[in-house]
């Protein structure tokens, strides 16, 4: 008997509207599969005693983002309930929202990270933003745990540590629903994502796509409304890099432990690939980017979801 699916969509972070453009794909995608599902929209109200009324034998499929959804929380609730759930478990997504971890499971495994700092948000002060561009020269001020680029600062001269301290109090508030920091050298290069997907539990790298945008780097405008950046599908790149970049993604996903998919990001110098960080809960939206890896692939979006469905059993 085929189980019900549960879409768990919403959720209460910035990435809220990502979460209901994923779930409407996902829903179109069910539909075409014949699944019976039913929407649970995901508040911060007691989502422990909500879910205890649901079948065990239903599939809860996890179409949040953010904070809460993917960072290994909800998926520590179903798992202590012994329900079935779609994409990573909860340690491997912990470990893959936190890009402090993820480095330091990446640097294991010999894969080229750029340097790093990481300091706790009130320890973030003129002084040691002064002494990281002595050190790494141009950096990325970014929240550790975060997703669709919310919190992206580039410092490129000492006359942008000097702006940032005159209006502190106000960039500041920048990261207020964030507690941890990360400060990494900035390089400037051609930024490289590599969707990865599970079938029959065996995971393969989709394609290698570049990223054009018209700002300093891939914010959240820019990833979600059409038209503001380009996706260049295959990569315009030497074979041995594309070849590389494929070889990383799938490396770091059996590695990290992800499971049905993933995706990962690189930055290219010409002379360097660098893995910035991974998604274990990839965006299936309209202008997301690894949907457009299966299409170019030949593989059906449904495909993708039926495989997602079963791998969660």
């Amino acid at each position: 008997m085929q189980k019900k699916i549960i879409i768990l969509e919403g959720g209460f972070n910035e990435e809220h509207e990502v979460s209901l453009n994923t779930s409407k794909k996902v829903k179109d995608s069910l539909k075409n599969l014949n699944y019976t599902f039913e929407i649970f929209s995901v508040s911060p109200s007691d989502f422990i005693n909500q879910i205890k009324n649901f079948d065990k034998n239903c599939i809860f499929f996890n179409a949040l983002h953010g904070t809460y959804g993917e960072d290994g929380s909800i998926q520590k609730i179903l798992e202590k309930n012994n329900f079935y759930y779609t994409h990573s478990d909860s340690k491997t997504s912990k470990i893959a929202f936190d890009k402090s971890l993820t480095k330091k499971n990446v640097k294991k495994i010999d894969i080229p990270i750029l340097e790093s700092s990481f300091f706790s948000k009130n320890k973030i002060t003129p002084e040691v933003l002064y002494e990281t561009y002595n050190k790494y020269g141009a950096f990325v001020m970014k929240p550790v745990s975060s997703g669709s680029s919310f919190g992206i600062k580039i410092f490129k001269s000492k006359q942008d540590v000097e702006d940032f301290k005159n209006n502190i109090e106000f960039e500041i508030k920048m990261y207020d629903n964030h507690n941890e920091i990360m400060l990494e050298k900035y390089i400037k290069g051609r930024e490289l994502t590599v969707g990865v997907w599970q079938n029959k539990n065996v995971s393969d790298s989709l394609a290698v796509t570049e990223i054009i945008y018209e700002n300093d780097f891939y914010d959240y405008k820019a990833k979600y409304v059409k038209g503001l950046s380009r996706h260049i599908l295959p990569a315009k790149i030497p074979k041995k890099i594309y070849d590389q970049c494929c070889y990383y993604a799938k490396i770091i996903h059996d590695h990290l432990g992800c499971k049905g998919i993933s995706r990962s990001d690189f930055i290219y110098d010409e002379n360097n690939i660098y893995f910035l960080e991974i998604n274990s809960q990839p965006g299936l939206t309209m202008t997301s980017l690894l949907p457009e890896q299966l299409q170019f692939k030949s593989i059906h979006f449904d495909d993708l979801i039926e495989n997602l469905i079963k791998a969660s059993l």
